[in-house]
């Protein structure tokens, strides 16, 4: 029977049924640059469809092969533990290969869509206020934050790929939640600088709370500072290259020598839950013995960890994560797994703390008062306070989640 071979584009989901419309036009739009594989897309949380109901679609196509790949700019714990759990849970239950590639990442292309996006707010604003020379506007690059310094350094390494290859006088880095400076402290600091004009690009692909969030502490530091022009540059979305680069990460995994993920990670311990059977616990020694076995070498089984692997704080001591390396890699979201877009919690009309664009402020009081660990819902997060949210299982502490430049910036209560 010969092979045949399924892509499936894992994105995260969203309450904002905005962003979940702009994610299934990316996963529509890409096809048409893999023409020969059948192509599908599902959501780790709260949208429709579920990662799995794309998985069985593509069966039900007769795929005897996935290629799936992380709908996510850059790796932090939904790409390095929640995903690789669904997919590799699944691979097991059903008998299927499933290959796992690489987040988006720093790449070339996709820091010619950013400068992209960027460049197209450097013109809005020139025609609106009048041209100014780069060199005295100020960049800032606010990333999605993670509890990850892997991840978030990589949003500092896009800005200065952007600040020293457009030219502009400055520019700081700033998160939209989780890690620290937040999008106000970060503006607030920019307008020391002396800088006529900020431009503030979201470094995002799709909209969503956040993006709202990003945009409103963006207005917000805007009248205080009126002497400054404040520009909101757009997010990435389905930009060309973009779409290139999502193909170029199925596409590598039929190369001979696959770019290693999180999904074949040698260092760390494996904790399937599948439905109907006892949670299955696979070390690190049998993963590579299982892969040995079926001629599978793959890169991050080697002596010297790649490229993709060096900064891991699962893999290797990271200064202040220390005690993260070799933790279990789990999925945390089933308790939110396709709850639709439209559940509670997906606007701000009954949040005590937010009025016309969500803050972030609700996460402080949940943690402060009944929330089992630190954790932030991807796009958007839950400004329900009536339902408790522990689960069975444990994440170390961001060591940093009390750092005053960080989500306490937002308490105002």
């Amino acid at each position: 029977m010969a092979e045949k071979i399924g892509v499936m584009i894992c994105g995260h989901g969203s309450r904002s049924q905005a962003a979940v419309d702009q994610f299934s036009v990316l996963a529509e739009r890409l096809p048409a640059l893999l023409p020969d594989w059948p192509v599908e897309y599902g959501y780790l949380e709260f949208a429709n469809p579920v990662i799995r109901d794309g998985l069985d679609s593509l069966r039900a196509q007769g795929c005897t092969k996935i290629l799936a790949v992380p709908g996510m700019l850059f790796a932090a714990m939904h790409s390095k533990n929640d995903i690789p759990t669904v997919l590799n849970t699944y691979a097991a239950k059903h008998d299927i290969e499933v290959s796992y590639g690489r987040e988006l990442g720093v790449d070339p292309k996709m820091i010619k869509a950013a400068g992209a996006r960027v460049q197209e707010a450097v013109d809005a604003a020139n025609a609106e206020h009048g041209e100014l020379p780069l060199h005295e506007t100020a960049l800032v690059v606010i990333g999605r934050g993670a509890s990850d310094p892997d991840a978030n350094s990589n949003v500092s390494k896009i800005a200065r790929m952007l600040w020293e290859g457009m030219g502009f006088g400055w520019a700081e880095v700033g998160y939209s939640g989780v890690t620290f400076p937040l999008v106000e402290p970060c503006l607030d600091h920019v307008a020391k600088l002396g800088y006529k004009r900020v431009i503030v690009f979201p470094y995002f692909l799709f909209t969503g709370i956040l993006i709202d969030r990003i945009y409103g502490f963006t207005d917000k530091c805007a009248a205080k500072y009126p002497a400054i022009d404040f520009v909101k540059a757009g997010y990435l979305n389905d930009h060309e290259f973009v779409l290139e680069t999502f193909a170029e990460r199925v596409t590598e995994q039929m190369g001979a020598n696959p770019v290693p993920n999180c999904g074949t990670c040698q260092y760390r311990t494996q904790v399937l839950e599948i439905e109907g059977e006892e949670t299955r616990t696979i070390a690190p020694a049998e993963r590579a013995a299982i892969a040995a076995a079926a001629g599978k070498g793959h890169a991050a089984f080697s002596d010297v960890p790649p490229p993709t692997c060096v900064l891991c704080k699962y893999r290797t001591q990271v200064l202040g994560f220390e005690s993260e390396v070799g933790s279990v890699q789990e999925s945390h979201h089933h308790h939110v797994e396709g709850q639709g877009a439209s559940a509670p919690g997906a606007t701000v009309e009954n949040c005590n703390f937010c009025t016309t664009w969500c803050t972030g402020e609700c996460r402080l009081h949940l943690d402060d008062h009944h929330h089992h660990h630190h954790h932030e819902h991807g796009h958007d997060h839950d400004h329900s306070h009536d339902h408790d949210h522990s689960h069975d299982h444990v994440h170390a502490e961001y060591p940093h989640a009390k750092h005053p430049l960080g989500p306490e910036s937002a308490r105002s209560k």
